[in-house]
């Protein structure tokens, strides 16, 4: 495989950066995955840091050197990762699991798939502009579809936050499955959260991706999106990558050609609590208890 690829996030005008992005890639396949804690400044934070911790040790445990089934990879490492958010809420006696939305996205065999829950968003841009993109599973989206606002209108709408699937809780999340899409060269995914996408339209992605490099590109949009939120904007993440990529400029360019079957290159934030929230010894505490929670479950579900 050859490809750039890229990430970022920012934290915006808000106290706390909830969001989590991590990418993995073997000789032959490649995970993105992107997550955004929901509620509660702490609990929201743990969520997301379970779901891409969970979806990328699921992919190392299951990639030799590719997926055998990269539809039910993503259907299961994504339950999974459900399943681990409602055990530490359990184990921590928390009144409520804490809950997140996730993207997840596999590459290999010159094709993609992805899955969602929640509205955080998928793109993938053709030389032509949009191929593809995620339905966001929001109320927005759904007065949306029956006519009643524009896709414009989604961005300002009082109910814009209002996610009626995510990851954590009693109710089971329905996790949404593309169709696998063969790219072509110079293609681009990108993924992201919503204090991304809803400062920017679908065309000021798509040109902005097509005219730089990667990590110029992404920078300016996050610049260009921030600034329009303003001082209480949201947090903001996102994971892009060109497929069969010849830019050199950059530096983000990767070949797998010469990679070991059985080794990984992992990208991915650390989760560390602030310290306004917790002591030293509490923050050491949550942070293993997060590492011992997602080996447990992992070790049950073998």
């Amino acid at each position: 495989m050859r490809f750039s690829i890229y990430q970022a996030s920012r934290q915006g005008g808000r106290r706390y950066n909830q969001d989590r992005i991590a990418y993995s890639y073997s000789r032959d396949a490649l995970l993105m995955v992107i997550a955004d804690g929901m509620g509660g400044h702490l609990h929201g934070e743990i969520a997301a840091q379970l779901t891409v911790k969970t979806l990328a040790e699921s992919f190392q445990r299951h990639t030799r050197p590719k997926l055998r089934d990269p539809v039910n990879f993503l259907y299961g490492a994504i339950q999974r990762a459900h399943d681990t958010i409602n055990e530490y809420a359990r184990k921590e006696n928390l009144p409520e699991a804490p809950h997140t939305t996730c993207v997840a996205c596999v590459v290999q065999d010159d094709t993609v798939w992805w899955a969602h829950v929640g509205d955080s968003r998928l793109y993938l841009f053709s030389d032509n502009g949009l191929v593809a993109r995620t339905r966001d599973h929001s109320t927005v989206q759904q007065l949306c579809d029956d006519g009643l606002i524009t896709e414009e209108d989604m961005k300002d709408h009082p109910d814009r936050n209002k996610v009626y699937n995510c990851l954590g809780g009693f109710l089971v999340p329905e996790i949404e499955i593309s169709r696998p899409i063969p790219l072509t060269e110079q293609d681009n995914i990108m993924i992201c959260t919503d204090g991304l996408w809803s400062q920017l339209t679908t065309e000021q992605i798509a040109m902005t991706l097509r005219r730089f490099p990667l990590a110029r590109a992404i920078e300016f949009l996050m610049d260009h999106a921030e600034l329009r939120a303003g001082r209480h904007g949201d947090n903001l993440s996102v994971i892009a990558m060109t497929w069969e990529s010849h830019d050199t400029n950059d530096g983000q360019t990767i070949s797998t050609v010469a990679m070991p079957i059985d080794t990984f290159t992992t990208k991915m934030d650390t989760f560390i609590p602030s310290s306004a929230d917790l002591a030293e010894d509490e923050v050491e505490r949550v942070i293993a208890e997060i590492q011992n929670t997602i080996k447990k479950f992992s070790e049950n579900n073998k």
